[in-house]
């Protein structure tokens, strides 16, 4: 049974290719009938059109990424720096990411660095770890292996090569979103329009300026190519080699996102969804979701094996819902007959998926071994008030910008752009439009197989439907998590910028406007050349003079303290000494000096936000017996205070380190509504300066400036109370 319904399946692909060939050769034999049109003319039309079309998509991205780098330079004077000097700029998380490729490139073989990342025992006192997997390192594989084996240790410096890719990627991502704005509208005209919105948005659709090596920086790009693949690979009337190509770049970028990104599958997820609703109103081809269905699965398993048996891939919630959809796909074939029961089976049919859904998840999470980041389903109970914590780690990460609600500040940006207004617009015609068409698909109309441009029926084509579902779901969790925007307004510039340039979207306004004065499809045609051609022409008035002093005014970040320690660091401190300090402050020295730190900036792991919190008690009100045992715990030899987080002065006063320090560690009193601060000690980094007994029995002050204090710590045979 099985051997024949793949030979079935099969046979149904051939006949949709074939009568997708066979449709798009009448098509154009009615076209090149047209008076005054020969075939000939047809195909000079349609070759310019494309060719101009691919020359604006690619010279978008180009500049895009000419762009980046210029606004880099100018912001850190990097060509002018010296080493040490460019290495600070890498900040947090990214400094650890670089460290690494440092390294890669400094082993004497690939195998050996490789092998090396995987059990390393030189980043972290007392722990190893496998470096490629907690911190998802095969970009810089990746960026290691072509610096090496491209020959460019003559030509170009490691650092430039790495931010390099990483503004080539950016080039990436900006085209690929230029080819889906062109693909739904028709017109590449969406896509100017796309690109122009992404840059003058660039604080809200990148955080390249904050942090080039991230994870997502590599991996959206990837996510942006597989849209663009999966709105051409949904479009109806494909021919077959178009279908094909569309589907094996979906195939590589489903897998390449996964790999390079750690949280990926859980946007793949909500691209799941999307495709999940689309396919149970049957707004699109059954077979074709359920072809992107078995290309999730193929890239979970393939992310498993090489991911090192990655745990958190068999309990994430994509592969639950895969499997659900697929073991509900019998039971979907048999719902397609226009009866009553089958609308009513069709419901529980969305309820039945759910369902398995949940209970094959908790299920692979009762019987799968694994650290799926227990911390985040905390936090998310946190987070929408299900539950209340004192735990500084969980109350430090509530406090972070990203995981805020989005600022007024977001939405006014949004609309000084004009972005916000025409994509409310656009999405509402888009919704109505969807709404119809569901409506008469439960009334048992069927859809038409092409839909022309005076049907005004723009909800019927499946990558619309797709991409507005998406934007949805995206815009949801951006409306709960600041950063999760990220994700979002890139699509909301391609899907304003697909409406305003799309005669089917005007077409279907007007058609609900029933005009009569005016041609409606003469003037749907007309408005989707002049909109955007004056949104453009707006754009380009108030916002390019704002660009180009971006890129002509010389900025300056220079850090001077940092600089100096650093320097102190390698010429004074033992080569096996371990340092311990702030995360952010932790990963700048494994760049800069190699040496090894007792933490890392990284959220992923329970171990490691364990020792964050216990290095970060030297900001609280603990005794100097304390801080030593804690210190010496991880066999700590040097402590290095930071004034700007001893003395912080934050926005907000509970969300400061050592507000949150003294909330866990019971040293504030809630009285009439008023909180104090209560501890027999003093604030430990604030008392180790004044150096009297006992912080001088345990350490011993070696080095600071104006912004740092390091201290020894010393080897005590009694301690003094």
């Amino acid at each position: 049974k099985m051997s024949s319904g793949a030979a079935d399946l099969r046979q149904r692909k051939k006949q949709n290719c074939t009568e997708s060939d066979k449709m798009a050769p009448e098509e154009r034999n009615k076209e090149n009938s047209k008076p005054g049109r020969s075939p000939k003319y047809m195909l000079i039309q349609r070759f310019a059109k494309l060719f101009f079309g691919c020359l604006a998509a690619v010279t978008s991205g180009m500049m895009y990424a000419v762009y980046l780098s210029t606004y880099h330079e100018r912001k850190f004077w990097f060509s002018s720096r010296q080493e040490l000097e460019r290495e600070i700029t890498f900040q947090g998380d990214s400094a650890i990411y670089y460290s690494f490729y440092k390294e890669l490139l400094k082993a004497p073989s690939f195998e050996r660095g490789v092998y090396e990342l995987t059990h390393n025992n030189k980043t972290i006192s007392l722990k190893t770890i496998n470096a490629v997997q907690q911190m998802t390192l095969y970009p810089e594989l990746i960026a290691s292996v072509l610096y090496q084996a491209s020959g460019s240790e003559e030509v170009i410096e490691p650092v430039y090569f790495y931010i390099g890719i990483v503004f080539g990627l950016q080039g990436i991502y900006v085209t690929a979103l230029f080819v889906t704005s062109w693909v739904m509208s028709g017109t590449w005209l969406a896509g100017m329009l796309t690109v122009a919105w992404f840059i003058i948005n660039r604080t809200d659709t990148t955080r390249i300026d904050y942090s080039i090596p991230s994870r997502e920086n590599w991996a959206l790009p990837y996510f942006a190519c597989q849209v663009a693949a999966l709105t051409g690979y949904l479009k109806k009337n494909l021919n077959c080699s178009a279908e094909k190509f569309c589907y094996l770049l979906v195939n590589a970028s489903t897998y390449t996102f996964m790999m390079m990104w750690e949280y990926s599958h859980y946007l793949l997820f909500v691209q799941a969804v999307s495709l999940f609703l689309l396919d149970s109103f049957a707004l699109a081809q059954t077979q074709k979701v359920h072809e992107v269905y078995k290309i999730y699965l193929f890239s979970l398993f393939l992310g498993y094996l090489l991911q090192f048996e990655n745990s958190a891939l068999l309990v994430s919630p994509l592969l639950s819902l895969v499997a659900a959809l697929m073991l509900s796909k019998c039971l979907q074939m048999n719902m397609k007959k226009s009866t009553f029961m089958s609308r009513l089976l069709k419901i529980m049919y969305i309820y039945l998926v759910l369902t398995v859904a949940v209970t094959l998840n908790f299920l692979l999470k009762m019987f799968i071994p694994h650290k799926e980041n227990e911390h985040l389903l905390k936090f998310i109970e946190v987070k929408l008030g299900l539950n209340t914590t004192k735990n500084f780690t969980m109350n430090w990460l509530l406090c972070q910008e990203s995981l805020q609600a989005p600022s007024q500040d977001f939405f006014l940006r949004l609309t000084q752009s004009s972005l916000l207004p025409f994509y409310i617009l656009v999405l509402i015609i888009c919704l109505f439009s969807v709404t119809q068409v569901i409506f008469r698909r439960i009334c048992g109309e069927p859809l038409k197989d092409t839909v022309k441009l005076e049907d005004g029926r723009i909800g019927e084509r499946p990558e619309i439907v797709y991409h507005v579902i998406h934007t949805i779901l995206l815009g949801c969790l951006a409306m709960c998590l600041e950063g999760m925007k990220y994700l979002w307004t890139p699509y909301v510039c391609m899907l304003a910028a697909f409406g305003v340039c799309s005669p089917e979207l005007w077409m279907t306004l007007f058609k609900w406007l029933r005009l009569k004065a005016v041609h409606p499809i003469l003037l749907a045609l007309i408005l989707s050349m002049a909109v955007p051609t004056i949104i453009g022409f707006s754009l380009w008035k108030e916002f390019f003079p704002r660009i180009m002093t971006e890129l002509t005014e010389l900025q300056e970040f220079y850090d001077p303290d940092t600089v100096e320690l650093m320097t102190w660091i390698k010429r004074q401190a033992p080569v096996a000494a371990v340092f311990a300090g702030s995360p952010q402050l932790m990963g700048v020295i494994k760049l800069c000096t190699g040496w090894m730190v007792s933490s890392l900036p990284l959220y992923n792991d329970d171990d490691l936000l364990k020792r964050n919190e216990n290095i970060y008690q030297i900001y609280s009100k603990r005794s100097a017996e304390d801080i030593y045992k804690i210190l010496t715990s991880y066999k700590v030899n040097f402590l290095i205070i930071e004034d700007s987080i001893c003395n912080e002065v934050g926005p907000v006063r509970g969300c400061r380190v050592k507000d949150l320090l003294d909330i866990a560690n019971g040293h504030v009193v809630c009285e009439e509504g008023d909180n104090y601060a209560y501890s027999k000690y003093g604030r430990f980094c604030h008392e180790i300066k004044m150096n009297y007994s006992p912080y001088v029995n345990y350490f011993t002050r070696v080095y600071w400036n104006r912004s740092y204090f390091v201290y020894r710590i010393n080897t005590v045979i009694s301690f003094q109370s």
